[in-house]
């Protein structure tokens, strides 16, 4: 599958809930959000309708987030369902680490491939403070058994802001000095309270400087594959000297990737969203609920995707854009 630009998309991110058991300061207000109905959701029989449809165009990785994908009850049936489905190579999930120490056994047995853990801080006092939850001790648990897991391919983001984490740049890359993980620093993106709440996002160049600083020479190295399963994303690695681990680098602000954005997200209402800046996209939900047929969903699906924006605008303000916040589209 392609769209007008010719790039080939084989990525689905799916949102499942817009639900999350910490209240991250730039990501999520302290009061939490209005919890959507449950007929407003995707059922996972319709998640795993769409995901069908879009395996039989070219989809051959799916990726679970929220909100926090741990919190919707049942998720092992999910990841199982998606794992069945011919075409489907990887099926990897992005998390706070809250759960997961408790249901990676199960979620190992149903066939998760990947584990993204969300981590901006390595002390307890600053993890609530971020978060506003008292759960730093499960979080190093789940990372704890994360360093020590081969079956999983296993990355870890943290997003670097101004005047709140940027002083653990260094200890949170040590990380990936001592074990074989990939630790990625994401740019701090225009969106939700990351916007309306004036926080400042640290720029990769100063990242990569201080890092350079700490480290020596940044090594660049190519991702590497979970089998050969994981298309190629948009960070950019680096394997400082004496690292069993790789660093990465994703400028969505300052350098975009968007000339080989390769992915579509589907919102947990069942909203086919084509860039995490644009409101372009369909309502699945609507089709899968009004009786459409798989040859009709996929004629959609591809009209749809077509009309993929060349590139994003987060610096500026437009009507196409979206105006949700993370945890409402999906990270």
């Amino acid at each position: 599958m392609q769209d007008q630009f010719q790039r080939k998309i084989e990525y689905l991110r799916i949102s499942v809930t817009d639900c999350c058991n910490l209240r991250c300061r730039y990501c999520m207000p302290a009061h939490g959000v209005k919890k959507l109905r449950h007929a407003d959701i995707l059922s996972y029989e319709e998640i795993l309708r769409n995901v069908r449809a879009l395996a039989g165009m070219g989809i051959r990785k799916v990726r679970l987030t929220g909100g926090e994908p741990l919190v919707r009850r049942d998720i092992t049936r999910l990841v199982r369902g998606l794992k069945e489905i011919p075409g489907i190579e990887t099926v990897a999930l992005t998390t706070n680490g809250v759960l997961l120490g408790t249901m990676m056994d199960e979620l190992l047995d149903a066939g998760l491939d990947a584990v993204n853990l969300s981590l901006d801080t390595l002390d307890g006092g600053k993890f609530f403070s971020i978060t506003r939850r008292p759960l730093f001790g499960a979080v190093m648990e789940t990372l704890e058994r994360l360093t020590r897991e081969t079956r999983l391919d296993v990355k870890m983001n943290c997003v670097p802001i101004a005047g709140v984490n940027d002083d653990e740049i260094t200890a949170l890359a040590a990380i990936a000095r001592d074990y074989p993980i990939k630790m990625r620093f994401i740019e701090l993106m225009p969106i939700g309270c990351a916007r309306t709440e004036g926080y400042r996002g640290v720029p990769m160049d100063e990242v990569r400087a201080h890092l350079k600083e700490a480290f020596g020479t940044l090594l660049p190295v190519g991702e590497a594959t979970h089998g050969n399963a994981v298309p190629v994303g948009p960070a950019a690695y680096v394997r400082p000297a004496g690292f069993l681990g790789t660093l990465g680098f994703i400028d969505a602000m300052e350098h975009k990737f968007c000339d080989t954005c390769n992915r579509v997200r589907l919102t947990a209402e069942g909203f086919l969203k084509l860039c995490l800046y644009s409101n372009a996209g369909l309502d699945t939900r609507a089709l899968l609920r009004g009786g459409v047929t798989d040859a009709q969903l996929r004629e959609r699906i591809a009209h749809a995707v077509l009309k993929k924006p060349a590139e994003h605008y987060f610096e500026m303000d437009s009507e196409t854009r979206d105006q949700r916040a993370m945890y409402q589209v999906g990270g």
